[in-house]
């Protein structure tokens, strides 16, 4: 693979990766189970994982919020969720939306867009975006 990385005078970064990829590598990650229901709050300090949520019910339209705790999270930063263990079809029953609260972590809410009450532990791929403001 013929990968490269450039800095130039003004600080920009320019990579070459050839055929690879961009990302975290093995060991930067973790998973972390949410217990008791889906408002439950989770704790995983690192910069990408998975939270597997409660299979508690979550009737047909509505939200529920919870807290990703995560010390490495900053004010700035940004949180990329994903639902990663259902099929298509599944997928397009929820929505995923995300918002910082403050340094430590993410509120993330899940909405059930389909028509019934729907009883899943859904799996949530996550990665922090470090940000600034100046």
């Amino acid at each position: 693979q013929n990968s490269s990385v450039i800095v130039d005078d003004y600080g920009n970064l320019t990579l070459n990766l050839g055929t690879g990829g961009l990302g975290y590598g093995a060991g930067a990650g973790g998973t972390v189970t949410q217990l008791t229901s889906k408002y439950t709050a989770v704790t995983l300090n690192k910069p990408t994982g998975r939270i597997i949520m409660s299979n508690a019910a979550l009737g047909a339209g509505a939200s529920v919020a919870f807290v990703l705790n995560n010390t490495l999270a900053g004010s700035n930063d940004m949180c990329v969720v994903q639902i990663v263990n259902m099929i298509l079809n599944d997928v397009t029953n929820y929505k995923l939306e995300v918002a910082t609260f403050s340094s430590g972590g993410f509120y993330i809410t899940l909405t059930n867009k389909s028509g019934s009450t729907l009883s899943e532990a859904i799996q949530i791929q996550f990665i922090i975006i470090k940000g600034a403001s100046a």
